[in-house]
């Protein structure tokens, strides 16, 4: 996959940079990248922050992850090389919409943390802000909107993260969300002063 078509191929420059639309939206765009475990808010989370700052009149688009795989990544199913490329795509993605001047909100679980610097190094410093929606397993369980944790408790689904794939909690988050015990509100409330700390919004 990787090298295919690549000679050849010359980076073009645009008339209108990054900084022009971010003068012209009069914020900053970045990518709130937020990862947990499957049931853990993410999703909720990230459109519930996405609604906020439309709110206050700031461009955003909000990337699911479920959402992501019915089209761009339909090719790819869930081992661990799979799940790198996902995020890989998932991070050029993001990338193209930071320079496109919006905040663009992803809802992956993401488990690797490789993978997550790999993102991260893709975007220039004070762009990336990891959100870790932290919550048991067990409530992740107890919730499991989707039903997917009792298909993989039964054998149904493999390599799911949490029961039968791993997941590698961030090392240093920009933020933590206790989703098991924070309102959504204060976890959005938490997310927005983040950005306004950073002079993003």
């Amino acid at each position: 996959m990787s090298g295919v078509g690549a000679k050849n191929i010359f980076w073009h420059d645009t008339a209108v940079t990054k900084a022009d639309r971010q003068q012209l939206n009069n914020h900053k765009s970045c990518t709130v990248w937020f990862t947990g475990l499957s049931g853990s808010g993410k999703s909720t989370l990230a459109n519930a922050v996405a609604k906020r700052l439309h709110e206050l009149e700031v461009r955003t688009y909000v990337l699911d992850g479920d959402n992501i795989r019915h089209g761009l990544n339909k090719d790819l199913g869930f081992s661990p090389e799979a799940r790198t490329e996902n995020i890989r795509r998932i991070g050029e993605v993001a990338k193209l919409f930071v320079d496109s001047g919006v905040i663009v909100l992803t809802a992956f679980i993401s488990p690797y943390r490789e993978d997550r610097q790999l993102v991260r190094n893709l975007l220039e410093e004070q762009e990336f802000i990891e959100v870790y929606t932290k919550c048991t397993l067990d409530e992740c369980e107890k919730r499991d909107p989707k039903g997917l944790y009792k298909k993989a408790r039964s054998g149904v689904i493999k390599e799911f993260t949490g029961i039968s794939a791993p997941y590698e909690e961030p090392d240093h988050p920009e933020i933590i969300v206790q989703t098991d015990t924070q309102t959504i509100e204060q976890s959005v409330e938490k997310i927005i002063q983040q950005l306004k700390e950073q002079g993003i919004i």
